[in-house]
């Protein structure tokens, strides 16, 4: 059975504009290389011809995929989110306790998740340690560096 991901509208419009660039121009762009290499002569010898070849194969697992994921997509309504615990798509701020470091994350499907704009995927180790929490609650969770103690500050959408 196929994994269930939640989504907020702009990161499922995102993965459906991707998944119809990859269907029309990427498709496109792949046969138009495969037939120049058909006509560079025998194919049996054809490197160039291989290459395109395993390119196409590789393209189109990427497109079923994909088609997999909006399959499975459910759009989540932000404005009905419960802020009461951490939740998919909520906004946590939490507190380093071994170092009084402050930091805010929001827990998106693994597709969206952008570090650097603060989005973190629900699969990730500090996402799936603070699923659940309520304001003030504790969490110890193993990252890559060793246990860390996290606080739940602050949970809006």
């Amino acid at each position: 059975m196929a994994e269930v991901s939640y989504y907020t509208k702009e990161g499922l419009e995102k993965l459906k504009e991707e998944l119809q660039y990859l269907k029309s121009t990427g498709r496109a762009n792949i046969s138009k290389a495969i037939a120049e290499a058909k006509d560079k002569g025998d194919l049996s010898e054809n490197a160039e011809y291989d290459a395109a070849k395993e390119a196409q194969g590789l393209h189109e697992a990427k497109i079923s995929q994909m088609q997999e994921a909006v399959a499975n997509a459910r759009l989540l309504d932000e404005s009905k989110l419960d802020t009461s615990k951490v939740l998919a798509l909520s906004i946590v701020k939490i507190k380093n306790l071994s170092n009084n470091m402050t930091m805010s994350y929001q827990l998106v499907a693994e597709s969206e998740a952008d570090m650097k704009a603060g989005k973190i995927s629900v699969m990730s180790p500090i996402a799936k340690g603070l699923l659940g929490k309520k304001v003030g609650e504790k969490a110890e969770i193993t990252v890559p560096a060793g246990k860390i103690e996290f606080e739940v500050l602050e949970i809006s959408r």
